[in-house]
C-alpha cells in the first residue's frame, strides 16, 4: 500500500507542477486566455510551481527508498 500512495503522491505532483507552470508559461508569453487560473500573479504561480516540483522530487525519493 505505500507504494501505491507514493504513485499516487507523484501523479498529483506532477498534474500540480503542469497546471501551474502551464499558467506561468502562458502568462509570461501573453496568451492569457490559454491560461487556466487568470487571475493568480507570477509570484503564486512560480511558488507552486517549485512547491510540486520538491513534492514531486521527495515522492520519487521515498518510492525509491521502498523498492
Amino acid at each position: 500500500m505505500p507504494k501505491a500512495l507514493c504513485i499516487a503522491s507523484m501523479v498529483f505532483s506532477v498534474l500540480v507542477l503542469v497546471l501551474f507552470l502551464s499558467d506561468l508559461v502562458f502568462g509570461i508569453s501573453g496568451m492569457i486566455s490559454l491560461a487556466p487560473f487568470k487571475s493568480f500573479s507570477l509570484f503564486i504561480d512560480v511558488v507552486f510551481t517549485i512547491a510540486a516540483g520538491g513534492w514531486a522530487f521527495l515522492s520519487w525519493k521515498i518510492y525509491r527508498e521502498q523498492v
